[in-house]
């Protein structure tokens, strides 16, 4: 396999990162992950402006040629590079600061790395499995704009995938310092009930998800009742569905959590109009 580093290609197996890396040792930077699908990356202009908004967060410099085009044409020569341009892709996106320094950078400048996998689904379609969900509550998320960044500072969620595992669910429902259920491990989350789907608002600390925002789209365009709101754990229990979304599996349904066990009639619906939403990208 080949990656794409700093806009040359080089093989994935030829180390690219030196001792003093920032995004190594302190966190400093930000990472993408994306779907090609039917030679074209979707929802590319959304996902180009969430890293361009996060990179100006975190105060680094763009350089002139870092551009929505260029990165595309980058994206898809590398895809060409590893003769998946007929398959479904997962591309990943890093970015981090370059300059040395510790707390304190020399610079801001920035460089970057692209990766490509090929997917089995060249669709949206949730998993039929009886996905069971749990709480990791033994950490809790900052109620703070920077937890809705993909950073690559994800030591909750690295830490809540291994109970997750170790307790014999597929996913963690993750809370707030605030006290509120905000988000899965790796996905954002939607409740429905009787008259209107929830989903908690971005002040909440929840991930600024490309999906999320994609879902409330068609929320809204299939006219059902969208709410932004806090969520307590009484919530989960008393919806009719749980979804965890994310831009590789589009909604996946959640089928149990706790002792309830879930529909997902709505999610159905959705996934429908999700992947009508990506075939018109």
């Amino acid at each position: 396999m080949m990656i794409d580093f700093n806009g040359e290609f080089i093989s994935a197996k030829q180390p690219v990162l030196f001792a003093e890396n920032r995004g190594y040792n302190y966190a400093d930077g930000l990472f993408e992950t994306l779907r090609f699908i039917d030679k074209k990356i979707i929802f590319w202009e959304d996902h180009y402006e969430r890293l361009i908004s996060g990179m100006q967060t975190l105060q680094m410099e763009i350089p002139s040629y870092f551009s929505k085009d260029y990165l595309a044409n980058r994206i898809v020569k590398l895809i060409a590079k590893n003769k998946l341009s007929n398959q479904a892709v997962r591309i990943k996106i890093n970015v981090h600061r370059e300059a040395k320094g510790f707390y304190t950078p020399t610079a801001q400048n920035i460089a970057y790395f692209i990766r490509v996998e090929e997917l089995k689904k060249t669709t949206y379609s949730f998993s039929l499995k009886k996905y069971k969900a749990g709480i990791y509550n033994l950490h809790k998320v900052a109620a703070d704009p920077l937890s809705t960044l993909k950073t690559t500072n994800k030591l909750i969620n690295v830490l809540g995938s291994i109970y997750a595992q170790k307790n014999g669910f597929d996913n963690c429902f993750l809370y707030n310092q605030k006290g509120n259920i905000i988000e899965a491990l790796n996905g954002n989350l939607f409740c429905v009930f009787e008259n209107q789907i929830k989903t908690p608002p971005l002040s909440e600390g929840c991930l600024n998800g490309i999906t999320r925002k994609k879902i409330m789209l068609c929320i809204k365009e299939n006219n059902f009742r969208l709410s932004e709101e806090p969520l307590q754990l009484s919530d989960l229990l008393e919806a009719k569905e749980l979804w965890i979304t994310n831009s590789i599996m589009g909604i996946q349904p959640v089928f149990q959590f706790k002792d309830k066990i879930y529909k997902a009639e709505i999610a159905k619906q959705l996934e429908k109009a999700l992947n009508l939403k990506a075939k018109m990208n």
